[in-house]
């Protein structure tokens, strides 16, 4: 990328640099032949020049090269660490929650990650806490204070169904206090598709209008069971339908089945979301390289200079 491409086209007379000095030399070598005869041309030429001759002529020109793209201001892409973001954490609250799957169950260790991932990130983040089951709310709005959100993760209490386009709208909710040039993400972690409250195709299209990535956590095994009432219900995880919510939204699909995996997929995340990409300029070092090309350049002519 370039701040000024136009400026590119001033390689066009380097280009014509190039090949005029390769017609002179076709020309010199040219005369040379007649005005030499063979026999003579040992005695005539007792040094003759190689190819290091044309050294200065193609360091001079690869410099002309670095001059004229440093001019035309290039930018690199660098990653750089996100100084401030808006971080929605939702968890799933629903019944199905208490599978043993994952050891001790799926709800202690989603608790026991999720509290880790909010103590560990950066100290400019503000953070909030969406909780759902059947319906969803946020449990904490945006703060700086992770202790108040990790709190409110250990006061989440089960419940049934699991509204996950509520979950979404209402993480929406707690991103859209954040001023405008705040970056904003939602880390939500499930264990299944939705089964009640708004139509999830609504909530993924409101994300993606809001350009809020929703990065999601599949949570569990497909051979996840509860059993309530002396009744036993198969809850197995259901991984395409939260891929399909963060490739919607922009976000990041992934899944977990231990709780050491799910430890891992946070801390992944927060590794994503505490750095970002910036275009950054690097003429200075484009030019730096210019320079050294055009001292290399000179030395030939300096030696010959001092030897002749």
């Amino acid at each position: 990328m370039f701040a000024h491409p136009s400026r590119l086209l001033v390689l066009a007379a380097v280009a014509a640099l190039a090949v005029a000095y390769v017609v002179l030399q076709l020309r010199r070598g040219r005369t040379e032949r007649a005005w030499s005869q063979e026999a003579l041309r040992a005695s005539s030429t007792p040094r003759r020049p190689g190819p290091l001759r044309h050294l200065a002529a193609v360091l001079l020109l690869a410099a002309l090269v670095a001059m004229t793209t440093a001019f035309a201001g290039p930018q690199a892409e660098v990653e750089v660490a996100q100084e401030r973001a808006l971080v929605v954490v939702a968890l799933d609250a629903s019944a199905s929650m208490l599978a043993q799957d994952v050891s001790p169950d799926r709800w202690t260790a989603a608790k026991q990650a999720a509290t880790q991932f909010v103590t560990e990130l950066p100290e400019g983040f503000d953070v909030a806490l969406v909780g759902f089951a059947g319906t969803a709310s946020v449990v904490v709005p945006a703060t700086k204070d992770g202790s108040e959100v990790t709190r409110a993760i250990e006061r989440l209490q089960l419940a049934g169904g699991t509204a996950l386009g509520d979950a979404v709208l209402a993480s929406l909710t707690a991103a859209s206090v954040r001023p405008d040039d705040v970056p904003a993400a939602i880390v939500l972690l499930a264990d299944g598709g939705s089964t009640i409250g708004s139509p999830l195709e609504e909530a993924v299209q409101a994300a993606a209008d809001a350009e809020v990535p929703v990065t999601t956590i599949a949570y569990g095994t497909p051979a996840g069971v509860v059993v309530l009432d002396g009744r036993t219900y198969e809850v197995p995880v259901d991984e395409p339908v939260l891929a399909s919510l963060a490739d919607g939204t922009g976000g990041q699909a992934y899944t977990a089945a231990t709780a050491s995996e799910l430890r891992q997929v946070y801390e992944s995340i927060r590794g994503r979301l505490s750095t970002t990409i910036e275009e950054q300029d690097v003429s200075a070092q484009v030019a730096g390289v210019g320079l050294l090309l055009l001292a290399g350049a000179a030395v030939p002519s300096l030696l010959r200079t001092r030897l002749g």
